[in-house]
Order: structure tokens, then sequence, then C-alpha cells
């Protein structure tokens, strides 16, 4: 059956709808109208904090979305929006002090491209060969020291670099996004970071308003709104521009479409995000079989392909990376709705929407304090994610052969963070998060290599199994003892 024919149906309340099936086009249209909410806090706070356009990142959100579902005939029903896992490789480029300078968004998009073909590649080979391939080399507790690595790295940038453009702005906001996270419900919550970063930017228009002063000039500006058209595409990049975005405030407003710049210092930056990838495509697809009841592991690498595929026809014009959503699978278990149908709507309104230039500089227009809080809560989550891939794998740190170079690759990679490198030669060197990626990997299957077979653990490093436990022991009375 083709793809762009659907079975109509009319499920009683509950049941669910296949991706072969659709609803009535109101009902269809107002699903996809869901998951473009969804999709879209994300899609559009990730470019701003990468120095990216954000109109542009969601036109092509919608074009690698359709190019997803073209690849994978419509078996693995999900939403391409922005990825998270590139933030850091994008704030380590800007901020780079090595030979040669910072780079810009040119530089950005090239490296996130390179990761994006080495990601259909990996699609590829699990394809042919399977995903245990793929975790012999990268195992949960290599996987997730990646992801921590990623996180971590870029501590020194949301405290050094984002909070100095308005220190109280980027605490409420981030105070904000905490109380939002956990007193919401459902998908409130969910989108609880989109949900800070709007509070934060009416926040400070009303600081503006009623005087409120701690920095220089207006913290919100729309001089660029008034005169942005209604309709049209987005604007070419401004040529030469480089450095940290976050402390020029028309940075964003400059940026556009663009062919990717390509170095390969720059690309070993955002190389560990494939491994992050490779992790949350698997998981994905997981979850959606799980769902749909549905065998998708047949699938598994052309979803991962698909992946790479959209990330590169984004980055090639300027876009942003791409990676499927968590937020549009929990749109599909709150409703039970998984047709693909549901999901071209979806792209289609995202590409209208990324010709609208008035919304591009609204976005662009918001204040380096929201950006700053909405950081603080976002690199330490990305960190955590990792540690959230340990623990749901029960990865045990008892073993020297997990613990000792995990520790020393994290230790590498937050010390140097964004502006300390490791010289190769006098015109290459390794920034944090590459060398810590690079010890994590080179250093667990070297440690797996040397050890003896009845390894049983390191009791000096981390004491014997249970000692840190929590103690529920009773509260001691003097004169209650027996």
């Amino acid at each position: 059956m083709s793809m762009f024919k659907w079975e109509v149906v009319d499920p009683a309340p509950g049941e669910p709808v296949a991706p072969n099936q659709r609803l009535a086009w109101g009902k269809t249209v107002g699903i996809g109208a869901q998951h473009v909410v969804a999709m879209f806090g994300a899609t559009f706070v990730f470019p701003i904090i990468m120095g990216l356009n954000p109109n542009l990142a969601i036109l092509m959100s919608g074009i690698a979305t359709i190019c997803f579902l073209l690849i994978v005939k419509g078996a693995v029903p999900s939403y391409l929006g922005t990825s998270a896992s590139f933030v850091g490789g994008a704030t380590a480029i800007y901020t780079y002090s090595g030979s040669g300078g910072p780079g810009g968004p040119a530089d950005v998009t090239g490296a996130i491209l390179v990761a994006g073909v080495v990601l259909a590649l990996v699609g590829v080979v699990v394809h042919y060969l399977g995903a245990d391939v793929v975790n012999a080399i990268l195992p949960p507790v290599v996987t997730g020291g990646v992801v921590m690595v990623i996180g971590f790295n870029l501590a020194g940038v949301a405290t050094g670099i984002y909070m100095p453009a308005d220190r109280w702005m980027a605490i409420i906001t981030m105070t904000a996004v905490v109380l939002m996270a956990v007193g919401l419900r459902g998908f409130l919550g969910r989108i609880a970071i989109f949900l800070g970063l709007v509070f934060g930017y009416l926040l400070s228009w009303i600081f503006d308003a009623i005087g409120v002063g701690g920095v220089e000039g207006d913290r919100v500006n729309w001089d660029k709104v008034d005169k942005a058209d209604w309709f049209g595409f987005p604007p070419h990049t401004a040529s030469d521009l480089v450095g940290n975005h976050s402390q020029d405030a028309d940075f964003l407003s400059q940026v556009g479409w663009h062919w990717p710049s390509f170095s390969v210092t720059f690309a070993l930056l955002a190389l560990p995000a494939v491994i992050a990838l490779v992790a949350e495509n698997m998981g994905h697809v997981k979850a959606v079989a799980g769902m749909t009841g549905s065998d998708l592991d047949p699938v598994m690498g052309r979803a991962i392909a698909a992946d790479g595929v959209g990330t590169v026809l984004t980055s090639a014009v300027g876009g942003s990376p791409t990676t499927t959503y968590a937020e549009n699978i929990g749109v599909m278990a709150a409703t039970r709705v998984y047709s693909t149908a549901a999901y071209f709507v979806a792209a289609g309104v995202a590409i209208l929407l990324g010709f609208v230039p008035k919304f591009g500089e609204i976005v662009a227009a918001t204040p380096g304090g929201v950006i700053a809080g909405i950081t603080l809560v976002l690199y330490g989550m990305i960190g955590l994610l990792g540690a959230k891939i340990w623990i749901e794998n029960k990865v045990n740190f008892a073993n020297p052969v997990n613990l000792v170079p995990i520790a020393a690759g994290l230790i590498l990679a937050i010390g140097l963070g964004t502006d300390g490198f490791f010289e190769i030669t006098d015109d290459f060197q390794l920034g944090g998060i590459a060398l810590g990626t690079i010890v994590i990997i080179a250093g667990y299957h070297l440690a797996r290599v040397v050890a003896p077979a009845d390894i049983d653990g390191t009791m000096m490093a981390v004491g014997s199994p249970g000692a840190h436990e929590a103690d529920h022991a009773a509260p001691h009375r003097d004169g209650t003892a027996q």
C-alpha cells in the first residue's frame, strides 16, 4: 500500500490508530497540531542556544521529518526536531581559543553535517550487521559517560559566559524552570524549559517597563521585529560572523541560511554527539515498537540512518541538527494515535511557520539572562541523562573496568571545559569533549583487554557492595540501649 493512502478509521475510545490508518482529516489535523505544539518548544529553544536561526530550524525540521518518514517507509511514526546533543559541540566551537580562534555558525553546521554523515553510516552498519555491533563498541557505561561529558563540560559556559548578561534574571528563570518541571503535570511538565523561556521573556519585558535596572539598555529590544516581514525566507547569514553569540545581542539577528564550513578540529568537537544520538534513536524506536505492538528491529538501522540524513539536509543550509523526539512519542502515548498522516500534517505546519520572519526575530530577541537560566538547567539535565543511562542498565561501578577509565575521561573533559585544550601539534588541539570521549571509549576497551577474568571489584576505590546504600537505622538515645 502506498505511504500516502491511509485506511480511514473511527476507533472506539481507547482503541489505537495504526501507522497505516488515519482519522477523518479534521481530527488528523488536530492531532498534527498537537505534534507541532509538542516539538515546538525544544525545536526553537535549542537553535537559539546553538547560535542558529530558529525559523530555519523549524522549517527544516518539517522537511527532515518528511524525509525520515519516507526512508523508514512509514514504519516508525516520529518527528525530527532539533537535537540537544550538539549544544556542547556548538558552544565549544563558538568559544574555541586554540589555533585559528573561535568558529561561527558556518563552522557549527559544518561540524554537525560531518556528524550527520557518521550517524547515517552507523545506521547502515546497524541495518546490515545488527545493533549488537554498536552495543559492543558503545556499551551503556561508555554511552552514559559520553553523554555526561557533553553536558557537564559546559558548566563553565553557563556560569561564566551566559550568566554575566543578567545574573538575577538567570536565577529567576532557572527557578521558574525547576518549579514548572516538578509542579506541572502531563504535557505542560514536558515543556517546562519552553515555558520557562516564555516566562523569563515576559518578565524581562515587565522589568523594562517598570524600570528595573541591572543591565545596560533594555533586556528586550524589538526594533528588528517591527522591521521584519510577515512572510519570506530566512536571510543569509552575515559574513565573518564568529565568536560567542551570547555576548552579542545582535548575533542571532544576523544568522540565517548559509553553506557549511569544514574543519577537522571543529568536527571532533561535534562527533561525540553521534554516540548520544545512536542511543537516543534506538531507545525511541524501541518505545514506538512497544506502543504500536510492532517488531521494529528490522527498521532500527534505517531509522538511525534516516536521522543522519535529516541532520545532513538541515545543516547543509544552516539549519540545526535533528533527532527523533520523545515529546511526540508522549503525544502518541496519550492519544494512542500512531498515524503517520498526523506527522505529515505537523511537518507541513512547521514548514509554513519557517516562512514567517517576524516570528524568527521575536525568538532572536530572547534576552541573554533568560538563555542563561535555561542553560543552567539544560546543561545539567544533559549530563544527568548519562547517569540515567547507567542506572537503567544497572552499570556496576564496583568493577574497575567500568569505573576507572570513565572517571578519568570525565575529569579530563570537565576540567578542560570549552577553553582548555590538549595540544597534539601546533595546528591541532583536542578540546575537553573530544579528549574526554576518546579517553572514555579507548580507556574502557583497553581496560577490558588487560583486566583478569576473575576481577571482582575495587574495594579501595568504591568500597564493598552495598557500602553506600542509605542507612535506615533508628536514632540512638542515651539510656535506651540494652
